[in-house]
């Protein structure tokens, strides 16, 4: 029996811990591999969703903007300054744009012909700055972002006046509803038939006679990843348009956060052709 139990071969504690150690080697690469695939997966995911984003955003201004100026040829015509096709109200960190066009609809087996007032601004983002102190109240301020609101009114030719999204019980209007956030900066740029930029830019009291001058819309949009984004904290240059107004609006920024600006011009077919 005991030369029998000399001949069973075993493994010993050396062997056994040099087994451990290279096993544990092999977990922390094997790990390792995995965060640096998933990183790069999420990097690609995050540029993707906030260039598509941008794109969906870009695609209702351009579906809009194209709209103004439209009137069904039976329509009914007002005269009023609240129904210029495209006004454009400049600021620093974000334009705005109200787009007026008429529609064609059956109610109750009359045809009438509404006209509509489409509206996007930017108002200051209502989102919570998570990495920023709490204030006096115990709150986390709001971030330093934009977001953009679309908003929707019928004219009330009774008044001669928008009616109130709120109060008109029409379902195809609205209040204003949030489009995007995390918005940095949104930039409309009027567009005369030569291709130049028509400056100052017309409102109801200033150039009010180039607004029916206006033949298409340089649109400028840059949004901000809602993380993080790169490695290293250094100044970042987005490139956007700028204007006789504000002559650079190029976003500079030092963080680590991804920006993705889109820059496409929207062609007001409507206006100049009535």
């Amino acid at each position: 029996m005991q030369k029998k139990n000399l001949l069973i071969s075993g493994v010993t504690l050396v062997e056994i811990l040099i087994a451990i150690v290279i096993a544990s080697i092999m977990m922390m690469a094997l790990f390792t591999s995995y965060n640096v695939v998933n990183k790069s997966y999420n990097q690609v995911s995050d540029r993707g969703s906030i260039s598509r984003i941008n794109r969906n955003v870009i695609s209702m201004l351009l579906k809009d903007i194209r709209m103004a100026g439209y009137y069904d040829i039976a329509a009914q015509r007002f005269s009023s300054n609240e129904l210029h096709p495209i006004l454009i109200t400049k600021d620093r960190e974000c334009d705005k744009i109200a787009i007026v066009y008429g529609d064609r609809e059956l109610d109750g087996g009359v045809v009438k012909f509404p006209l509509y007032q489409v509206t996007y601004e930017c108002k200051k983002s209502r989102l919570p700055n998570m990495k920023a102190p709490k204030n006096s109240q115990g709150k986390y301020p709001t971030l330093e972002l934009r977001a953009i609101y679309k908003t929707k009114k019928k004219w009330d030719s009774s008044s001669n006046n928008w009616a109130d999204p709120a109060t008109d019980g029409n379902t195809k209007t609205y209040s204003a509803n949030l489009v995007v956030d995390y918005v940095e900066d949104l930039t409309f740029n009027p567009i005369d038939k030569n291709g130049e930029l028509i400056f100052p830019i017309p409102s109801v009291s200033q150039n009010s006679e180039k607004l029916d001058k206006i033949r298409s819309i340089d649109i400028a949009l840059i949004l901000r990843s809602t993380d993080e984004f790169y490695r290293n904290k250094k100044e970042r240059t987005t490139e956007s348009i700028s204007d006789d107004t504000i002559k650079n609006r190029n976003s500079k920024k030092t963080d680590k956060f991804l920006r993705d600006a889109i820059i496409v011009t929207a062609y007001a077919r409507n206006i100049g052709t009535n």
